[in-house]
């Protein structure tokens, strides 16, 4: 029977074993002794922190009562400010310096909605900042520091995301609670986790180092001190940490500060045009396939980057520039984050044989979109509107082959948003009148009607609705 102490020599002598080989390769090793155990992350905590910062986030929110609506009641007590005052409404978070003339980034819920943000040092300065790009389909936003007085700021360099293992030691960083600079450590508990339903492109590092509310936006680093991604979401039953955290890969959020650093307001990103659907077990035996994972190409769309790569429906894609995909989620996060310009090879299965293909890395071509805020009394009322496009299309999420009026967005507490029109809704037809473009909607709004028969198009199946006049 081994006691604590025999059990730590053969362990260590175990390791002294393959420690020539593990240097060679430059491989994890186990600590290869007890003083190995006694070792701090103090100097990457030291060399890290400085460049995570607090993001303050405020917004004016009306605080309306509903009895102000009331005649008789503003009779009685005067509709004054006291019931309907306007209140700011406070939103704390955490931010990563990421290079030295003061750019941040951070996670786009931490800011979204916001009239004024700041951030506070790790050293109590604070700084008000400007938003420099918002990216809501990654939850991903890039600020920077208004008046820096030439100000060199210490920053976090880029580590490679991909690289991580299950089992790798990782820290986080941020401000939990608002309690103040917090460091929590644990380990990567899965990579490429999806499925998860936080974001458009969920692919996250998922680690059971402590992540609380406040803590969205702060950095999760590697044992070099390198950022390996941006600390977003828990899942938790009580609202604090249950050691289930997750994380925005550094590969994404490097394509997004690329953006902010080039001038860009929006994040481009490639567009395939064509419809993919995850590999279930039964379509994998029936295109004989050793598992079920892939995504199956079901439709093409004329002259995109896939046709002209020659990809048909039926294909199953198994790789993206030689990593494997498992589904759509990991297909999207595969080949999005690949810069624009020349091309990505794609691993193919057709017909039982793999082969590589190359396609182009371009945007899907835009039109004007002519948005319109639909204000006239119509079931519309309060719904955002534009001409669909294959760029449109893709940001929504929806099909590029559709035709139709895009709803892009829809004002809260208007009769759009209260007869559950949504983002992402494409109008196809009113009272039997066929919606080509934003200016027939919007002149059938104004015409009005006393039944309102509408077609939409949501999630691929069509929808008809009766509303009154």
């Amino acid at each position: 029977m081994f006691s604590r102490l025999s059990l730590l020599s053969a362990l260590a002598a175990a390791t002294a074993l393959l420690l020539p080989q593990a240097a060679a390769a430059q491989t994890r090793v186990v600590p290869p002794s007890p003083e190995a155990l006694r070792m701090s992350y103090a100097p990457i905590v030291k060399r890290v922190v400085p460049a995570v910062v607090t993001v303050s986030a405020a917004k004016t929110v009306e605080n309306r009562n509903p009895l102000m609506d009331d005649p008789f009641f503003r009779r009685f007590f005067g509709g004054g400010q006291q019931f309907g005052a306007p209140r700011e409404q406070r939103s704390l978070g955490s931010g990563v310096i990421v290079d030295p003339s003061g750019l941040i980034v951070t996670n786009n819920h931490v800011i979204d909605g916001a009239d004024q943000v700041k951030i506070s040092l790790a050293d109590k300065r604070e700084f008000a900042v400007d938003v420099v790009l918002k990216d809501p389909r990654a939850d991903l936003a890039v600020l920077r520091v208004k008046e820096t007085n030439k100000e060199r700021f210490p920053v976090i360099d880029f580590g490679n995301s991909d690289d991580l293992q299950v089992g790798d030691v990782v820290l986080a960083v941020g401000n939990p609670f608002g309690v103040g600079q917090t460091v929590t450590h644990g380990i990567v508990s899965a990579v490429a986790r999806t499925q998860v339903g936080i974001s458009d492109y969920q692919f996250f590092i998922q680690t059971d180092a402590a992540i609380n509310p406040g803590n969205s936006g702060g950095a999760l680093v590697d044992m070099a001190g390198r950022l390996v991604g941006i600390n977003t979401a828990i899942f938790s039953r009580s609202g604090g940490s249950q050691g289930v955290g997750f994380a925005i890969p550094a590969t994404m959020v490097r394509l997004v500060v690329s953006s902010a650093r080039a001038g860009g307001s929006a994040v481009k990103r490639p567009w395939l045009g064509a419809k993919l659907q995850a590999l279930t077990p039964e379509l994998s035996q029936a295109f004989n396939l050793q598992r079920p994972s892939g995504v199956v190409i079901t439709s093409v769309t004329d002259k995109g980057p896939a046709a002209r790569a020659g990809l048909k429906p039926g294909d199953v894609i198994v790789s993206v520039g030689g990593q494997p995909v498992d589904d759509p989620n990991a297909f999207d996060y595969r080949f999005m984050t690949n810069e624009l310009g020349g091309k990505v090879e794609f691993g193919v299965v057709r017909g039982g044989k793999e082969s590589k293909l190359l396609v182009s890395l371009e945007t899907a071509p835009e039109s004007a979109r002519d948005e319109i805020l639909i204000e006239a009394r119509s079931p519309f009322a309060g719904a955002k509107v534009a001409n669909l496009s294959p760029a449109l299309a893709d940001e929504l999420r929806v099909d590029a082959a559709a035709e139709g009026v895009a709803v892009v967005d829809v004002t809260e507490g208007t009769v759009a948003q209260q007869l559950g029109f949504q983002r992402g809704d494409i109008v196809l037809a009113i009272n039997g009148t066929k919606i080509a473009k934003t200016g027939d909607l919007e002149r059938l709004a104004k015409a009005g009607a006393r039944l309102w028969r509408i077609n939409i198009q949501r999630g691929g199946q069509q929808i008809s609705a009766v509303f009154g006049g």
